[in-house]
């Protein structure tokens, strides 16, 4: 009897550790998806009088500074040691939250350039520092078999409260949204970090188990387990074309009254709603896809359909259509978004050990996802001050999107050679 009350002690202690950083990771990636993308834009231009140029030269410093200090700190945790140290991890986080709950009460009340970069240059100390302290929490909450189906919980909770409840994309919303929630966050991480609970002791051990501590693509070699060496660097290389597709398509539909006013940006609640429901499918078919079929097979999907929504843009602007856009095209693109989203949130962990997590984590998270929105930002501006067409934009972007889907395709079911077999090493 004893036995069965300290199991079913355990399971409920496991249990709080996957709410927890499911909720970490949905308010972090939401806060990165709503205020500090579309949120500094509007304070830049509207507030402060920036033109949008002058905001994306700032936005670009913020992703290199952000890619630069998580590099750093990730590498300094690993050296250290700290993917081994649960609570420290909990303190770093409570930092970083605190830091940011004070600078999201701070940001519609500037007015000023120098401001902006002042704020700009503290939230990528915080950015960057999150990045390796939140991501390597996986290794001590998640076990390898549920990673992929956590992640398309985290997904879709975010991007469901994206799409669904930010109809005003202004500073002032997206802090009066955030700041009772971050506080809140600070409050319990900060009780949970320095509070003397022993179910955080019983949660700091669990890393030292082989169901948490080791990713499902860390490669067995003999009796020791070996990090990921040479794919690591494959799968940032394919995610950072994930990123880059993306955001070079999406940049350029943000500013096409046409096909952001009727979809993401609609004042009407239902479209909105209609694309978070299909953020929350994809995630979910993300999840059951990335367990089931592996990483390089879902990037197929990913590339395919990205490549397919592009298309229907391209031929609704070719009939130049002047009615409202037809919704499968943003649903497409929401599957899309989800899909890959999942993907990043699983990946850096699966590929590691405690001792890799949380540089793995900087180098996939700051080299793929901040490296390639910087560089497709500024090619997405440089394209439209060119005066570019849509039509001609889009079919770039499509373009690449194939480009990387026949590759991937060639190199999975080429006859078995050596660039098959470095394929491979991307992961099942």
């Amino acid at each position: 009897m004893e036995l069965i009350c300290c199991m079913n002690v355990r399971r409920w202690i496991t249990l709080f550790g996957y709410l927890l950083f499911i909720g970490m990771m949905v308010t972090g990636y939401y806060y990165n998806l709503t205020f500090v993308q579309f949120g500094l834009l509007d304070l830049g231009t509207r507030l402060i009088g920036l033109s949008e140029q002058r905001v994306a030269l700032h936005m670009a410093a913020l992703a290199l500074l952000t890619c630069a200090i998580a590099l750093g700190f990730g590498f300094l945790m690993q050296r250290r040691g700290w993917g081994r140290e649960f609570r420290l991890k909990l303190r770093l986080a409570f930092g970083v939250v605190s830091i940011q709950t004070i600078l999201t009460g701070l940001a519609p009340f500037i007015r000023n350039e120098w401001l902006l970069l002042l704020w700009i240059v503290v939230a990528s100390g915080t950015l960057g520092v999150g990045v390796p302290v939140t991501f390597g929490l996986t290794v001590d909450l998640i076990p390898t078999r549920h990673r992929g189906y956590v992640a398309a919980a985290i997904t879709a909770a975010a991007y469901f409260a994206a799409a669904a409840l930010s109809s005003a994309w202004q500073i002032e919303a997206y802090a009066a949204q955030m700041l009772w929630l971050m506080l809140a966050g600070t409050a319990g991480l900060g009780l949970l970090a320095f509070g003397p609970f022993t179910f955080i002791d019983a949660l700091a051990q669990q890393h030292q188990q082989p169901e948490f501590r080791y990713g499902r693509l860390v490669r067995q070699r003999g009796t020791e387990r070996a990090p990921a060496d040479a794919r690591l660097f494959i799968l940032i290389g394919l995610m950072f074309g994930v990123y880059f597709v993306d955001s070079l398509g999406f940049l350029r539909l943000a500013d096409t009254p046409i096909y952001f006013d009727t979809a993401w940006q609609s004042p009407e609640l239902e479209p909105r709603l209609f694309i978070g429901g299909v953020h929350v499918l994809g995630a979910f078919i993300g999840g059951v896809l990335y367990s089931a079929i592996g990483v390089r097979r879902l990037l197929l999907w990913i590339f395919g359909i990205f490549a397919l929504v592009h298309l229907m843009y391209t031929f609704d602007i070719r009939v130049e259509s002047d009615a409202s856009a037809p919704l499968v095209m943003p649903m497409l693109y929401a599957l899309t978004v989800s899909l890959y989203t999942v993907v990043n949130f699983a990946l850096w962990a699966d590929l590691s050990t405690p001792d890799i997590i949380c540089l793995n984590s900087a180098l996939g998270v700051a080299l793929s996802g901040w490296t390639a929105t910087f560089l497709s930002t500024a090619l997405a501006m440089y394209w439209t001050t060119t005066g570019m067409l849509l039509e001609e934009h889009l079919r770039l972007v499509d373009a690449l999107a194939m480009l990387f889907f026949l590759t991937l395709l060639i190199l999975t079911f080429a006859p078995r050679t050596s660039a098959r077999r470095w394929a491979e090493g991307a992961g099942r």
